[in-house]
């Protein structure tokens, strides 16, 4: 009985000494070999960008570009002299950037990681150049991409683009269906100068008035449950207005004959 207490204390003894190794060794491979040594020469310089159908602005080549015109763009340097949170401010001064981080690591290593800002709509005021709006309702300029996303035009101002079409234009991102049935969104002023919108659908021949864009998803349900229940039985071009202004009713106008 002693030998087996005894095998068996040694046994913990040594998987507990094995594992203290362990967990030495990662806390030196952590600190000491991924760090980088200021004497070294930044061999390479790894950009990573964020890039899908909708966040075309810019690209790896451009982010070296930034870095190369205010003649910081590191490669070539020496590790030490290499000012990370000053590449990182550099980048971040362009507008179409949400988020910026470079850091250094071993065998002279510098990365650089950007996120671009996402757009949500495209907006076109009447008379003005359109421009891009992101969720957090940051005006993008248009940089002539062409992107995937519905179209809001008519009397906007940029107040009213980055707050109410911002948050609009989010919904429709996250809602798959709302996302592929609104094409476009139509902006103007009723009789007492208030915005009011009308949504022009990808199917159906047919315009959908909201009225005010507040309440616009409870105001969508609704219009859901009408094309739910409805449209199988009238069809989809039945109608010429369907109006969603008033609470707890659909007012249609059928197509004149």
């Amino acid at each position: 009985m002693k030998k087996v207490k005894v095998a068996k204390i040694l046994k913990i003894v040594f998987v507990s000494l094995f594992s203290l190794c362990i967990m030495t060794y990662m806390v030196y491979a952590m600190v000491f070999l991924s760090h980088p040594d200021d004497e070294e020469v930044c061999a390479d310089v790894e950009m990573i960008v964020n890039q899908d159908v909708n966040t075309l602005f810019f690209n790896k080549k451009d982010v070296e570009d930034m870095l190369k015109k205010a003649q910081m763009y590191p490669k070539g340097m020496l590790m030490k002299d290499v000012d990370t949170k000053k590449i990182e401010e550099t980048v971040r001064e362009n507008e179409f950037v949400s988020e910026v981080e470079c850091y250094k690591s071993a065998n002279g290593k510098l990365y650089v990681k950007v996120k671009q800002r996402v757009p949500v709509v495209f907006v076109a005021p009447d008379g003005r150049d359109g421009f891009f709006v992101d969720a957090t309702g940051k005006i993008i300029p248009n940089n002539g991409n062409v992107v995937n996303l519905v179209v809001a035009s008519g009397d906007i101002d940029e107040k009213y683009a980055s707050t109410k079409l911002a948050e609009f234009g989010q919904f429709l991102q996250n809602d798959e269906f709302w996302n592929n049935q609104i094409e476009q969104v139509y902006v103007l002023k009723d009789k007492k100068g208030k915005r009011v919108v009308e949504l022009i659908p990808r199917v159906g021949d047919h315009i959908v008035y909201l009225g005010s864009i507040d309440d616009f998803q409870k105001k969508l349900r609704k219009l859901k449950i009408f094309y739910d229940k409805a449209i199988d039985t009238v069809g989809w071009n039945k109608y010429a207005r369907v109006n969603l202004e008033y609470e707890n009713q659909i007012i249609c106008t059928q197509k004149k004959r």
